[in-house]
């Protein structure tokens, strides 16, 4: 990837990395060190189910987290591939 792209790519994260409560999901779920469903991050913020599936929306469209899908259950996680090359040593910060 050309440095260009790649500054491009570190611009989007920034961006959606700078609203709090997305800044506060990923903690979440770099602390729990395991999948969370949308239900389970929201109780902990205090946010709705819609809501916080808005904000893994963004954050899944810039690649900082997956998503997997069982029946109606979506299970989220940190994309540590993304955090190591574009973000290194960042979630050690939270």
């Amino acid at each position: 990837m050309k440095e260009e792209e790649a500054d491009l790519k570190r611009t989007a994260i920034f961006k959606v990395l700078s609203d709090p409560n997305r800044l506060q999901m990923i903690r979440i779920l770099y602390k729990a060190k395991s999948e969370m469903t949308c239900g389970e991050v929201g109780e902990k913020l205090n946010l709705s189910k819609s809501t916080v599936s808005y904000h893994f929306k963004l954050l899944r469209s810039v690649g900082l987290t997956n998503t997997r899908r069982e029946a109606q259950i979506k299970y989220l996680s940190i994309n540590q591939e993304t955090f190591a090359t574009y973000l290194p040593g960042f979630l050690e910060t939270l």
